[in-house]
């Protein structure tokens, strides 16, 4: 998980997995089974998951590659 220098979460952006999803534009199940596998991480809040902003950037640039 993505956090600053001293660790501090207070400045960062948690986003829900319909937000993950419309920004990835894949389905929310897509994002589920993202965070199941341990692919994305995510924070558990009662019965729903939270992604860090930051973790979605990095998810988003380690999945790049050169078709081609």
């Amino acid at each position: 998980m993505a956090t600053s220098s001293s660790g501090d979460l207070s400045e960062s952006k948690f986003l829900t997995v319909a937000e993950v999803a419309a920004q990835m534009r894949v389905s929310k199940m897509t994002v589920y089974r993202l965070v199941h596998n341990g692919e994305l991480p995510a924070v558990r809040v009662g019965r729903s998951f939270r992604v860090l902003e930051e973790d979605v950037d990095e998810y988003l640039r380690k999945s790049f590659y050169s078709a081609g």
